[in-house]
């Protein structure tokens, strides 16, 4: 990157979080990623190298580590040209959503993370001229806790992410509840994958995004954003899965087209032979709960069939969603069992303010960071080397739950055994595709008291209304699958 010739005008917006913004060159397959912050909130230039390093650092040194080098990309940490950045700023700011633009790019350190763009296949540095479509998945918590500090029952039944979704539509964060459970998608039986799949794609959230040629062209920012159209997204999908079989267009075609990007999808996300160090986290029992979330409508309908379950399929142990959520597994206490570590922590620190950097709760991440995140024990002796331990493990288990997925297909030329990359079958056509993770942050050691909170409100929340309402309309003489007593009197 020549950054004396920058020019805005050769970047387009892409995309961004709570945390950072990125954009898009239109040429090369390179994004640049910029930090936000309030208005309010000022920071120095060595600050945010640093924050940005941190970030480089963990990709490389732990989640690398963990997830395989063929799925994360480090990047490295760029200086711009302060007159390019305003620029850029101002060439892109029509473009934001309104609910994001109150924070406000950083314009003043002139730093920046430069990464390949993961919504283009990873192997050329340029634009290929064929068409590429990207599949970008947030899959959040794929288990449900089983350890003994959870105190709300409701938590060994139902997941997070279904619990969370009625809070999240009560204060008008998205319009209605989504049919999505990540323990279907993670549960690597095709049949659940596929409804998963389906669930997302008619309420997507922010949980599915679909870029098609580095655009997006399906998701949803926030409550405003309009209603998914399944019609729409078949019309830009019906060339890449069916190219010259002139499928006529109305709702057969748009299920046809649907269904097979699903299939495609499950059998990438079930693929997969990179090797990462998640397995040496697996020791001893396992500490998740059920395979089925009951709040699921695919659990449900399991349920009222008399089934505890559906055929166990498990995931492949070289896919990435199975080494991502042995990382997630990395919560080993739930937020119940680890803020009083947390306080232990705190309060070691409140005595001694000088050891905060002595503990790496702000880096570096490096080897010997990594090393300590793979001691499962459980057994607490009380130390404080232990609680910051589970800590440091609950960040980065924290990272994983909300990390993104970013699947790239592009259809294979007529010589496929010229492809670089992997190749994964449809019913008319053959993908060439890559599979990368993009916000892998390390999760703040502050905020782990919100998280502490929220985890409170989420379940009262549910318990107070969705539960409460449950238990009311079941019949009180006999619920269904309880276990009941015939008595015969003698007449």
């Amino acid at each position: 990157m020549d950054e004396g010739k920058m020019d805005e005008n050769e970047w387009r917006y892409h995309g961004e979080g709570n945390k950072s913004l990125v954009v898009a060159h239109a040429q090369r397959c390179v994004v640049l990623r910029f930090l936000k912050f309030p208005p309010s909130r000022k920071k120095t230039s060595e600050e945010i190298f640093q924050h940005l390093q941190n970030i480089v650092d963990f990709s490389k040194n732990v989640m690398k580590e963990f997830l395989g080098e063929n799925y994360v990309h480090c990047g490295e940490v760029v200086q711009l040209p302060l007159d390019f950045v305003k620029r850029l700023c101002l060439k892109i700011q029509s473009e934001r959503p309104e609910s994001r633009c109150d924070k406000d790019l950083d314009t003043l350190s002139g730093y920046a993370l430069c990464l390949p763009n993961l919504a283009r296949l990873q192997t050329y540095r340029f634009a290929e001229h064929r068409p590429i479509l990207c599949v970008e998945i947030k899959p959040k918590c794929g288990f449900i806790p089983l350890c003994g500090a959870v105190t709300h029952e409701l938590k060994h039944r139902i997941c997070r992410y279904c619990m969370h979704q009625h809070l999240k539509v009560a204060t008008g964060k998205w319009k209605q509840i989504s049919k999505y459970c990540p323990l279907d998608l993670y549960s690597g039986n095709k049949q659940r994958m596929h409804f998963a799949l389906k669930s997302l794609l008619r309420e997507a959230q922010n949980n599915l995004k679909i870029f098609k040629n580095g655009e997006l062209i399906y998701g949803c920012a926030d409550a405003r954003s309009p209603v998914a159209d399944w019609n729409e997204l078949a019309h830009h999908l019906k060339p890449f899965f069916f190219p010259s079989n002139g499928l006529a267009g109305g709702p057969h075609c748009t299920r046809a087209v649907i269904r097979e990007l699903v299939r495609v999808i499950t059998r990438v996300l079930l693929s997969g032979s990179d090797k990462g160090r998640a397995g040496a986290l697996r020791r001893g029992p396992a500490p998740w709960g059920p395979r089925v979330c009951e709040a699921s409508p695919f659990g449900r309908s399991l349920h009222r069939q008399g089934k505890n379950s559906p055929e166990c399929s498990g995931l492949p142990k070289g896919c990435l969603l199975y080494k991502t959520l042995q990382v997630q597994m990395l919560d080993l206490l739930d937020i119940e069992g680890l803020y009083p570590l947390y306080r232990r922590v705190e309060r070691y620190l409140e005595e001694f303010p000088e050891e905060r950097k002595t503990l790496q709760i702000d880096g570096p991440y490096d080897e010997a960071f990594y090393q300590k995140l793979l001691d499962l024990s459980t057994e607490d002796d009380g130390t404080v080397a232990f609680a910051l331990t589970k800590v440091q493990q609950y960040r980065v288990a924290m990272t994983a739950k909300d990390c993104s997925i970013m699947i790239a297909l592009s259809p294979c030329l007529q010589d496929t055994s010229s492809e670089q990359r992997p190749v994964v079958p449809s019913s008319r056509s053959r993908f060439a595709f890559s599979v990368s993770v993009l916000d892998l942050d390390l999760k703040p050691y502050e905020s782990i008291p919100h998280q502490y909170k929220l985890d409170g409100k989420i379940v009262n929340f549910y318990s107070k209304t969705v539960h409460a309402k449950d238990a009311a309309v079941m019949p009180t003489r006999y619920k269904e699958s309880e276990d009941c007593t015939l008595v015969l009197h003698k007449v």
